[in-house]
């Protein structure tokens, strides 16, 4: 099936396969992301003892009262002569701040290089596992999914889950000791003051849990649709000649401004959401600020709380503050990171292409059978039904049939790009079942050229000498003049080296097809498969590779698929498709003259050859022009 069929809704990833998958992930950054939260934790305590520096300055070395001190601090200041010491020398004190700031700054540095370090290894860890799992997702799920939705999962929503475990899950620990220390601080120095200051706090963290899951809802709904962007952008970009060649530019335009419309509505409504959200929890915030302030200067002038006190109160307040303050942005980044967990999800817990237990790699020089071998698509009507033949090893089998006849299916069920369900008939090479031949060795000894070639952005030489390393450019030009593609390729100022566009754009229609039949010829492959491969060249041409072909098959089977009688006129045996049922079998010359669908076909397609034959000599008929190939 060419066409791409809409993905069931996906299944959301819970929360412990979030953090399977998490896990599974951080491998390789794991020790990493710990010493930046060591680091973290160093950086968190220095902002711990700043207040106590101050407070210790102002009520015990200025104001002279007696300090309630740990001991271990008070031997440290004993040892420098005593708080009386220290009021003489401020200085003192003074440099314990600035070293207290130099031990932060060394510990903020390191945070941020093994955080950094350890989230661009995240990164490449994330990429290089998904693209793995990807390459190994059966043919069937890339047809049910976008190839545009497909890439953003793998660009924007794993940078999205590294921003949050490098700026958000790694500041967990911080928030987390610097909510511990600032409480404990708060509450050794005034426990009302503290009740007061923590009051508000469970009231913010309520509205965080009840805005959390509209967040979500709002972050998923632009997740998904910025994949549909992707893909529409994706989509017209490979179908730019199509496009340009029909006019639709400006439907094209419309098309993608309107979905782009939505997908930006989509963010102003959760920008509004999120607007909400943060304004009035910051409000909240400031309301549990103004409240410490207030009462703080009620008790510091009652003297239950001395000034001192007050201002390192005020200093572990707002160290409080801006974790709860944080939390919510945190909130807003977990629901962010789950939607897109929850995407890369779907694409980690697909199930991969698995060989049956006990898989063989069995001689694929065997005669081929299908036997009663029936096929629908998920969602459509039986694409075969009842379909039995034989291939003998080393004949030719010639496929003819009409669209959607089945043709291609066949292929595909044959090389497993489509696992054939048990009870749906069988497919045997050298009597056994392809189910228990192991995948990869199936596909190593089946060389396949399809409807549509695809050549990758490299090189001419590159793109036919793909399957192995080990190629020569002797073999690759051997290959190519099979294909009747060296003529082409030396024409080229950079010959082999002449880099290929994106999808083969620089190459015409019938040069891609016959770089692609020499990129299967090279394999030496004892089976295969030409799917309608001679399409895009002209006749002369379509002969000469056919010669070709038929000089260097040697034992290799074949199957030729094509609509072109004369591209079939050299098979052993032919077999006519017609509605996923086979209509017609037997040899071209008996076909010819069996009055079936083949033998109108052949008789339409002679008709042509002969007004063909005219044009060439100079007598094209009106109406037609030569079959030719656009260079």
């Amino acid at each position: 099936m060419d066409q791409k069929k809409p993905a069931k809704a996906e299944k959301k990833v819970s929360r412990r396969q979030h953090t399977a998958l998490l896990l599974d992930f951080l491998k390789g950054s794991k020790h990493l992301f710990a010493g930046s939260i060591a680091a973290s934790l160093i950086y968190a305590l220095c902002d711990m003892v700043d207040p106590q520096i101050f407070r210790a300055a102002i009520d015990n070395a200025i104001g002279g009262k007696e300090p309630t001190l740990p001991g271990f601090v008070m031997n440290f200041v004993d040892r420098l002569g005593g708080f009386s010491y220290l009021g003489q020398h401020l200085w003192i004190m003074a440099l314990a701040v600035v070293a207290v700031a130099v031990v932060r700054a060394a510990a903020g540095f390191l945070q941020k290089v093994l955080n950094n370090k350890g989230a661009e290894t995240l990164v490449r860890r994330m990429r290089n596992t998904m693209f793995r799992q990807i390459e190994h997702l059966p043919y069937e799920w890339h047809m049910k999914n976008h190839t545009g939705d497909i890439i953003q999962r793998c660009t924007s929503d794993v940078e999205m889950v590294r921003q949050f475990v490098s700026e958000q899950l790694v500041s967990v620990v911080r928030i987390s000791i610097m909510i511990v220390l600032s409480l404990f601080f708060m509450f050794t120095m005034n426990v009302k003051l503290t009740l007061i200051a923590i009051i508000p706090i469970p009231f913010i963290l309520a509205y965080v849990i009840v805005f959390r899951k509209e967040m979500e809802k709002g972050f998923r709904e632009c997740d998904e649709m910025e994949g549909k962007v992707s893909a529409r952008i994706q989509e017209n970009l490979t179908g730019m000649r199509v496009v340009r060649a029909f006019a639709q530019e400006a439907r094209e335009r419309e098309s993608f401004t309107k979905l782009n419309n939505h997908y930006n509505d989509l963010w102003v409504r959760l920008a509004a959401i999120m607007g909400r959200f943060f304004t009035t929890q910051h409000l909240l915030s400031m309301c549990q600020i103004l409240l410490v302030i207030v009462f703080g200067c009620v008790f510091c002038v009652r003297g239950t709380i001395t000034a001192g006190e007050y201002i390192a109160f005020i200093s572990y307040n707002s160290m409080l503050a801006w974790p709860i303050r944080r939390l919510g942005r945190m909130i807003s980044e977990m629901s962010k990171a789950g939607v897109c967990l929850d995407r890369i999800g779907h694409v980690m817990h697909a199930e991969v292409e698995k060989d049956a237990p006990g898989a063989v790699d069995a001689p694929m020089n065997g005669d081929i059978v299908f036997d009663h071998v029936s096929f629908t698509y998920e969602g459509s009507s039986e694409v075969l039904h009842d379909v039995s033949f034989t291939i003998p090893a080393g004949t030719t089998l010639g496929v003819l049939g009409g669209t959607g006849s089945g043709k291609s299916t066949l292929m595909l069920l044959l090389d497993k790009m489509y696992t054939l369900p048990e009870g749906s008939g069988s497919i045997t090479i050298g009597g056994t079942d392809i189910r228990g031949i192991r995948t990869e060795h199936l596909r190593k000894n089946i060389s396949m050229v399809l409807q549509e070639p695809f050549l990758f952005s490299r090189t001419i030489e590159e793109n036919i000498g793909i399957s192995s390393k080990s190629l020569t450019r002797e073999d690759v030009k051997e290959a190519a003049k099979a294909a009747c593609l060296d003529e082409a390729v030396e024409s080229f100022s950079k010959g082999y080296e002449t880099f290929v566009g994106e999808r083969g754009v620089t190459l015409s229609g019938g040069q891609k097809q016959r770089a692609a039949i020499a990129r299967a010829l090279i394999m030496n492959a004892p089976i295969m498969i030409f799917d309608d491969s001679l399409s895009a060249v002209d006749t002369e041409t379509d002969a000469k590779v056919r010669k070709a072909l038929e000089e260097r098959f040697g034992s290799a089977t074949v199957i030729l698929i094509s609509h072109r009688i004369t591209t079939l006129s050299k098979a052993d045996k032919v077999i006519v498709l017609d509605g996923g049922r086979i209509a017609e079998e037997g040899t071209p010359d008996e076909l010819k003259v069996s009055g079936g669908i083949y033998n109108k076909i052949y008789d339409i397609q002679s008709g042509i050859d002969a007004d063909l034959g005219g044009a060439a000599q100079g007598k094209a008929p009106e109406g037609k022009e030569a079959d030719h190939e656009n260079n």
